[in-house]
């Protein structure tokens, strides 16, 4: 409780946290880009969302016509591959302070994977 009030209170805490954040989000999109896949992700402070569609989505109806299939495959792919995600295509993601740089780097080298394997 008390650690994390200091760690979030110290100097450019958010600043890093979304660095770290779009880094991710970017990663993914590119190795969605090299596979071929429909795939594009946006993200805001420490908060992310994938999307199995060519453009970010602006709308819950243009949310829900996203590939939820291939949402799936891809979900259990990156489970199988260590990489904890929400279970459904409609659920933000979460990045913290202790997902650093290689941690980034080994969840786009999983996802890479993941489109890859379809």
């Amino acid at each position: 409780g008390l650690t994390t009030l200091r760690l979030i209170q110290a100097p450019g805490f958010y600043d890093r946290l979304a660095t770290q954040t779009r880094k991710l989000a970017d990663g993914l999109t590119a190795a969605a880009r090299e596979a071929g896949v429909p795939f594009c992700a946006d993200a805001i402070g420490g908060m992310f969302g994938i999307y199995f569609t060519n453009e970010v989505p602006g709308s819950f109806a243009e949310v829900t016509k996203a590939d939820v299939g291939r949402f799936n495959r891809f979900f259990h792919a990156m489970l199988a591959e260590g990489v904890y995600l929400a279970p459904s295509a409609f659920e933000a993601g979460f990045v913290s302070a202790k997902h650093d740089d290689a941690i980034i780097e080994a969840t786009v080298a999983a996802a890479a994977k993941a489109f890859k394997a379809g």
